[in-house]
């Protein structure tokens, strides 16, 4: 029996010493983690949004019919080049029926006057020459009889306006639309057939095509209330067409809305800058883009990379690790300025002739596992005590 537990204690000896010897190779063996250092730099820092938005022309001019009537004929499509005044469409008039009867009915009734004032003027004529009216009364006689007249020519114009949209020997006839400005035919929004209305009091009337200048474009987009305000009239644009892959044109800001309105919870300010076209790009109205901003700028500043900035979990302040020595580093808190997502400007806590530790996200990982942990177990063992 003794010699059982002798060698039972003999076995559980050479097993501890085993295990000890293999803990030893494993925990020698692991490779000591070196980390990187880098210097901070001076270099230039921008900060920059990016505006949604797409680019239209400056002005874009509706034209519209004088007179109601159906498109007769289309002389121009869309995309067409046109100057002022050329032909764009022809309206057939078709008349209005109470409009009609009564200039027929006026037509008639200044026919009657007419007849009674020539009757009342020859009558007169005669009778003045024999001296037994006044010359007074005869010449009241004549002008009513020449007013009868240029009543039913009246009458009769404002008969064939009604009819045709035109009087007699006018060379610009309102059935003929025409444009007002020179441009580029942006759309057509009627067809042969359609039946157009004027603009009037009671509604805007018919489009029958919209011109437009694509020599001079605009850039509209929304800007977020946290950015409006750093903007200024006149700042520099960099606009980027989607259609137009790699080029960029330039534009400058020459509108900031001053009322915002509310999208999807967030208030957007609506801007306009004019872009300056580029003759090797062809710019249609319409596309999507998108405008950079510069916010701001500082040069020659001290800055690092800000992947190296670490923050207190507690306090929120960021900080660096500062090698002292051969892999031996001491925490510095930082003051940090204007940042670009890849640098960041550092206003105080280091110097140019600092060596910054470059963090090993794994083992950064670990360390605030650790520190969690270490947390966890200051906690149960406070709650132990006071049990």
């Amino acid at each position: 029996m003794k010699k059982l537990f002798r060698y039972l204690g003999i076995a559980i000896l050479l097993f501890g010493v085993l295990f000890a010897t293999l803990y030893f190779i494993k925990t020698n063996s692991k490779s000591i983690v070196e980390y990187d250092t880098q210097a901070p730099y001076i270099t230039s820092i921008e900060r920059k949004t990016v505006v949604t938005g797409k680019v239209i022309p400056e002005d874009e001019v509706e034209i519209k019919p004088q007179i109601p009537g159906i498109i007769e004929s289309l002389f121009v499509e869309e995309g067409d080049l046109v100057m002022n005044g050329d032909l764009l469409a022809k309206i057939k008039v078709v008349p209005n029926e109470q409009a009609l009867n009564g200039a027929e009915g006026r037509l008639a009734n200044s026919k009657i006057v007419l007849k009674n004032a020539e009757i009342d003027y020859k009558r007169n004529k005669t009778l003045f020459e024999k001296e037994i009216i006044s010359k007074q009364d005869f010449e009241n006689s004549e002008l009513r009889f020449d007013q009868a007249r240029q009543d039913v020519r009246n009458a009769k114009s404002d008969l064939q306006i009604i009819r045709l949209g035109s009087a007699g020997g006018s060379s610009l006839a309102n059935t003929n639309i025409r444009a007002t400005v020179p441009g580029t035919i942006l759309e057509i929004p009627v067809k042969r057939g359609d039946q157009v209305i004027e603009s009037n009091s009671f509604n805007s009337g018919t489009t029958i095509a919209t011109i437009a200048d694509l020599k001079k474009m605009i850039f509209e987009g929304k800007v977020d209330e946290a950015d409006v305000d750093k903007l200024i009239i006149g700042m520099p644009l960099k606009v980027s067409l989607a259609a137009i892959q790699g080029k960029q044109m330039d534009a400058k800001l020459k509108f900031i809305a001053p009322k915002g309105n509310e999208e999807q919870g967030v208030v957007q300010f609506k801007i306009e800058g004019d872009v300056f076209l580029n003759d090797s790009i062809s710019v249609r109205a319409g596309y999507s883009a998108n405008a950079s901003i510069v916010l701001e700028r500082k040069d020659s500043i001290m800055a690092i990379s800000e992947s190296l900035l670490q923050f207190d979990r507690k306090t929120e302040k960021a900080y660096v690790e500062i090698m002292l020595s051969d892999q031996k580093f001491e925490r510095r808190d930082v003051e940090t300025g204007i940042s670009d997502g890849i640098n960041v400007e550092i206003i105080s806590g280091i110097k140019m002739e600092d060596k910054i530790k470059v963090w090993n996200k794994t083992e950064s990982k670990k360390i605030e596992e650790n520190e969690d942990q270490g947390q966890n177990q200051e906690g149960e063992f406070e709650e132990d005590k006071e049990e």
